[in-house]
């Protein structure tokens, strides 16, 4: 059987159709959210309430606490089993989400290098030291590809891309495979809406967060180490909001900020998720999407050995 991908930027509407979707065609949904993978960054991170799942069992969330980091190998196996149990069950699995790499990792044969503890530690010492934009001009100098790739204040990426270099001896990019092998059969369904409309929603979605109480999920997460948490911290909104209770924002610019930073992120979903050829686009504002969906996934599925 074939997984639905349901892929595109954030704010397009990817959460509405794949309950669509789901109901359609008897399906759940696995979680490809990077950040909605930790408990407690709810509204931030848009999360659907319980309520708002409309009964379509949800997987692959809510799995680390605020304190963990990231780990794009530990989530290819949680949403693997996940995705095996549900085509077990002889239903549809719906892979959700807006993390390019978290969806490649499960739908493609993709095999990520290991880890070093001590080495990890060094450059995360030197990363302290030194700062983020100092270990960037290294990783410059050794894999000029990769460091274009990552922003020179993205020390975790940073860190992990010279822990690669030096473990494998080979560049960063020649860790992660060019031409894709599929894991699974998929279908994937891009949805987006046209920049000004998408810059409108995202907007108007940081407002609804505020007005939701983000300072205050934020303020209580503080309680639980996200200031500690390398990745959690980072979060679109989370941020911005612990730069605030810090004293080093007023809350309008934080509010500001985050619309900013958001519309920078969803640039950066576009340019991935436009260069694959395989997904099938659709207009998130269409009032026909979910059948033009429905349409495309039975076609590709008709198409699928």
């Amino acid at each position: 059987m074939t997984v639905v991908a349901v892929v595109g930027p954030t704010a397009a509407g990817k959460s509405a159709l794949s309950l669509a979707l789901a109901e359609e065609l008897g399906g759940e949904v696995v979680n490809a959210d990077s950040m909605q993978l930790y408990a407690g960054l709810d509204i931030g991170t848009a999360k659907l309430s319980v309520a708002e799942r409309r009964g379509v069992p949800h997987h692959v969330l809510d799995i680390w606490p605020v304190t963990a980091p990231a780990s794009v190998a530990e989530y290819q196996r949680l949403a693997r089993a996940a995705i095996d149990d549900i085509l077990a069950r002889g239903r549809v699995p719906l892979l959700v989400g807006g993390s390019g790499l978290y969806v490649r990792a499960v739908l493609e044969e993709f095999d990520f290098p290991g880890t070093d503890a001590a080495l990890r530690a060094s450059l995360e010492a030197e990363l302290a030291e030194v700062g983020a934009v100092a270990l960037h001009a290294r990783l410059e100098a050794a894999d000029p590809v990769a460091a274009s790739r990552i922003l020179p204040t993205n020390g975790r990426r940073i860190v992990r891309a010279l822990e690669v270099i030096t473990l494998t001896g080979q560049p960063f990019a020649a860790a992660l495979p060019s031409e894709p092998v599929p894991f699974y059969p998929s279908v994937q369904i891009g949805v987006d809406v046209a920049a000004a409309a998408l810059d409108a929603r995202i907007a108007e979605r940081v407002s609804a967060m505020w007005s939701a109480g983000l300072v205050a999920e934020t303020r209580s997460l503080v309680s639980q180490g996200l200031r500690s948490g390398r990745t959690a911290s980072r979060a679109l909104g989370y941020q911005q909001v612990l730069a605030f209770l810090a004293g080093d924002s007023g809350e309008q610019e934080a509010h500001d900020e985050t619309i900013r930073a958001t519309r920078r992120f969803v640039r950066r979903q576009r340019t991935w998720f436009r260069r694959d050829p395989r997904i099938t686009w659709l207009d998130g504002l269409d009032p026909d999407l979910p059948r033009l969906a429905l349409t495309a996934v039975h076609a590709e599925r008709a198409g699928t050995p």
